[in-house]
C-alpha cells in the first residue's frame, strides 16, 4: 500500500460521517485538525517516532510515552488557542524530530521518568504550534479532536510497525529513526 493510500485510509477512519451530522462542523475544524499532523513533515515524523520509540521500550513506558505526548500536546494546543507563543517554537519542533529520531535509531531506553519528561517537552512544542495555527472560523474543540485523533493514530502506526514486524526488520526501524534524525537536523539548520 502506498504512503498516500495509507494516509487517506487513516484520515477516513478518523472522520466518521456522524461527526458532520451535528451543528458546528461545517467549518471543517475536525478535518483541519486531522490534516495538520499528517500534512507537516516535522509533525508526521515526530509523531511516528513516538510510536516507534514507545514500542522499543519495556513495561509502562510503552503506553506512557504516547499518552504523555497526546495529553501534553492537547494542553499545549489550549495554550496556543489562547495565544501563548513559545520562544524558538519551530526550532523546538525540529529538535524533537532530531531527538526522537535519534532515540529510535539508537533504541535508547532511559528511565521512564526521563523518557516521559522529554516526550512532554516535545509534545508541548507541537501542541502550541497546533493551537497557534487554528484556522479562522474553525471550532477549536473540533480542531483539537482532529489533531489529537490523528496523533494517536500516528503513534499507533509507529508502535505497530515495531511490534508486528519480524525481529529481522529491527534494523530498518533504526534506519528510519536515523533518517528522521537527519531530517530534524536539516530542519534545524534551515
Amino acid at each position: 500500500m502506498s504512503l498516500n493510500k495509507l494516509f487517506a485510509t487513516l484520515a477516513l477512519l478518523l472522520v466518521p460521517a456522524l461527526a458532520f451530522a451535528h451543528p458546528g462542523h461545517g467549518d471543517n475544524g475536525l478535518v483541519a485538525g486531522i490534516s495538520h499532523p499528517l500534512g507537516g513533515l516535522d509533525h508526521l515524523l515526530a509523531m511516528l517516532a513516538v510510536g516507534l520509540w514507545a514500542a522499543q521500550q519495556q513495561g509502562a513506558a510503552r503506553w506512557a510515552l504516547p499518552c504523555t505526548f497526546v495529553g501534553t500536546m492537547l494542553l499545549g494546543g489550549v495554550l496556543g488557542f489562547e495565544g501563548l507563543a513559545l520562544p524558538a517554537l519551530e526550532s523546538g519542533i525540529a529538535a524533537s524530530v532530531l531527538a526522537l529520531g535519534l532515540a529510535v535509531a539508537l533504541a535508547i531506553r532511559p528511565p521512564v521518568a526521563v523518557a516521559v519528561a522529554a516526550t512532554a517537552v516535545f509534545a508541548l512544542f507541537h501542541g502550541v504550534a497546533h493551537g497557534l495555527e487554528l484556522p479562522d472560523m474553525t471550532s477549536p474543540w473540533a480542531y483539537a479532536a482532529g489533531f489529537v485523533g490523528a496523533t494517536a493514530v500516528l503513534h499507533a502506526a509507529g508502535y505497530a510497525v515495531v511490534r508486528f514486524l519480524p525481529a529481522a526488520a529491527a534494523p530498518l526501524v533504526r534506519v528510519a529513526g536515523a533518517a528522521s534524525a537527519a531530517t530534524g537536523g536539516w530542519l534545524l539548520a534551515g
